[in-house]
């Protein structure tokens, strides 16, 4: 196995395999480098002497300069690194498109057909609730619901959507909740939904329907807690009525083009941009080329690695979109008086991530190389196929949340650090190291550590396409077996 991994031709670190001890001589491509300092695994190492104030280059592009000399095998990290990133920014359009490597095999897999034309990979009964007051009362309802019916099936899960908001809301927040709710009640994995009200909510139930659109009256029940003398007996008899018209549900052969994938990282590490995230990208260029549908989001990790994704614009318009996604994200955190470029997080650093322009250029690399079809609001939903960017943070529940409302069958999260939770719809979990992916079996779904270790790119992606295939033919993921399935719903206002 390598000591270090150089990622491009430009470069002028490499990124350490193992840990690497002080005065060992290493080999790296054709030099020989003598390392100065202990550089942990995942790390970054210099290749030559980096003067003060210049850039150092991973990826191919500048992650940052110097703030003073940095010897061939010297540890580059936050202490002799700054970012180069500041403010908001003027783009140009420059589109740089490049042709899909992948072609369209005419692949299938096994979906649930809804009534309007939308095609879900899971048979979920689910209730949602208006507000966070009838959390209590909608887990009461699916409780006595299952002991009474005793086998669900042809479910093949039930679930509350809890959550803490749907009143005292104001603005933004008051519209985003709207949404987001309104969105699930919509989406394709669910045969069954039960919208639960308690009745003086600002979120009220009849608002909230307007919001539908043209829903399957008999897969779409709605209750108020209020306006009932037992508002358990009424809940379990609508969904007896759910359940009568899923009986029939079954599983049928569909073009993969119907599948929509999120993409997502978290806990990243040095390893993210060569392993996991890389694999997702293929996997998005290959889902892609099926004609399905890709979403990426976190888009303070775009920052620093924008300008590649604006030249995949398909069009004017779409570059101006994302120009509007950025920007305006940066403004969000001026107007609450925050630095724009507060991050990696700790455990980002600890990992081996330096500058945000070194965890974007990462994070980006699961978007691939298609061109960008459009950019969707927070609470918009899919209406392209192809790769989308979405409007939403880089929180882990709160983008997976909103990737999933977006419309996403499941979300691919790459992860070098392991995280257990899952978000409604099915959440696969893909290790960049085998070390991970073995310590947390019971965490991670998939392992790209593996590219590591020898195995070629083409064996680990058509590995990673099957398994894809297998979780939308209904192969449960670790955060389904364990029953981890939440929703964050973005907040950044008042609350009365």
């Amino acid at each position: 196995m390598k000591e270090c991994m150089v990622i491009h031709e430009k470069d002028n670190v490499a990124v350490a395999l193992r840990d690497l001890n002080a005065n060992e001589c290493i080999q790296i491509q054709e030099q020989t480098v003598t390392i100065q300092e202990p550089v942990p695994k995942g790390h970054k190492v210099a290749l030559r002497l980096i003067k003060k104030s210049e850039d150092i280059i991973k990826y191919g592009f500048p992650i940052g300069h110097a703030t003073e000399d940095i010897l061939p095998g010297q540890w580059v990290h936050i202490h002799n690194t700054k970012t180069n990133l500041e403010g908001i920014q003027d783009y140009q359009f420059c589109q740089r498109l490049q042709p899909n490597p992948f072609q369209n095999q005419q692949l299938t897999f096994r979906g649930y057909k809804r009534k309007n034309g939308k095609v879900g990979i899971r048979n979920g009964l689910w209730v949602v609730p208006t507000v966070g007051c009838v959390n209590g009362i909608a887990e009461q309802i699916i409780k006595q619901f299952s002991e009474e019916i005793g086998d669900i099936s042809p479910f093949d899960h039930t679930l509350v959507i809890k959550h803490q908001y749907g009143c005292s809301q104001l603005g933004d927040d008051h519209q985003y909740t709207r949404a987001i709710l309104s969105d699930i009640i919509q989406h394709p994995n669910a045969g069954g939904v039960l919208v639960l009200g308690l009745g003086c909510e600002n979120n009220s139930l009849a608002e909230l329907k307007e919001t539908l659109d043209d829903f399957d009256e008999q897969r779409v029940k709605f209750l108020n807690s209020q306006d009932v003398a037992n508002e358990i007996e009424a809940g379990v008899q609508l969904l007896k009525e759910l359940y009568e018209a899923a009986k029939e549900d079954k599983r049928q052969e569909v073009p993969l083009s119907e599948l929509k994938i999120g993409l997502k990282c978290g806990g990243s590490d040095g390893f993210s941009g060569i392993t996991a995230n890389p694999l997702l990208g293929k996997f998005s260029d290959f889902l892609v080329a099926q004609e399905g549908t890709t979403v990426l989001t976190e888009v303070p990790e775009m920052f620093g690695a924008e300008t590649i994704l604006m030249q995949r614009a398909i069009n004017q318009e779409v570059f101006e979109k994302i120009v509007h996604l950025i920007n305006d994200f940066k403004q969000y955190f001026l107007s609450h008086n925050q630095p724009i470029y507060e991050n990696p997080s700790p455990g980002n650093k600890a990992g081996g991530i330096t500058t945000l322009e070194d965890k974007s250029l990462g994070c980006t690399q699961k978007a691939g190389t298609a061109p960008v079809v459009d950019v969707l609001k927070y609470g918009e939903r899919i209406k392209t196929k192809g790769l989308n960017l979405l409007s939403a943070p880089g929180n882990d529940l709160v983008a997976s949340t909103a990737l999933a409302a977006a419309g996403c069958h499941m979300v691919l999260f790459t992860t070098g650090r392991g995280t257990p939770f899952g978000t409604f719809v099915p959440t696969v979990k893909i290790s960049t190291t085998t070390e991970l992916y073995q310590s947390k079996r019971h965490w991670i779904d998939f392992n790209a550590g593996s590219l590591l270790e020898g195995h070629s790119w083409d064996k680990v992606l058509s590995d990673f396409i099957s398994y894809v295939i297998q979780v939308a033919n209904g192969e449960q993921t670790n955060n389904e077996k364990s029953g981890f399935r939440e929703i964050a719903i973005w907040k950044m206002g008042v609350t009365l």
